[in-house]
């Protein structure tokens, strides 16, 4: 593995290997959202993604041809498995999901809250920013930053827990 000259076997090796784990911890967590669907590597070096669909007799199926609310729980997935496996050398401690709700239905709505409550739970010291205008989504986060726009002038207002204003120097 480590012979070649251009170090390409062993970088698919380690790619692979990666690239399983994270499949594997996206896995769990999409298990508990919808137990229909399991992501499995795909293409000629197996390093890209397709979705197996247990409903449909396990078909397997590109992000192609998924619905906006099936992308949806399989990108959360992801980004938050991502989270799990990073290393000293790459650390994940921010996640900032932004909008995407809207497109859900109320069950899938729900299974998305309820994943995102389980990894706060966990105290991974990890922080997850949700940007959303669903009244679901307000009334389950605890904590919020609002951001209301000043009139036409394309300034904001924000508020919400630590943030603070300093006066800007006249220019």
């Amino acid at each position: 593995l480590i012979g070649s000259a251009d170090g390409k076997t062993f970088r698919l090796a380690a790619q692979s290997l990666t690239f399983a784990l994270l499949l594997h911890e996206a896995n769990v967590i999409l298990s508990r959202m919808q137990s229909r669907y399991q992501l499995i590597p795909a293409g000629s070096q197996k390093l890209d993604l397709a979705v197996r669909d247990l409903e449909l007799a396990g078909l397997e199926r590109t992000s192609f041809n998924l619905s906006g609310g099936e992308t949806f729980l399989v990108s959360l997935a992801l980004a938050l498995a991502l989270s799990r496996v990073s290393s000293s050398r790459m650390q994940v401690d921010t996640l900032f999901l932004d909008e995407g709700f809207g497109t859900l239905d109320p069950d899938t709505l729900e299974k998305a809250l309820n994943a995102l409550e389980m990894m706060l739970q966990q105290k991974t010291g990890k922080l997850i920013g949700i940007i959303s205008h669903v009244r679901a989504v307000r009334e389950r986060v605890g904590v919020h930053i609002v951001v209301k726009p000043r009139g036409t002038s394309g300034e904001s207002e924000v508020s919400g827990p630590g943030v603070r204003f300093e006066a800007q120097p006249a220019a």
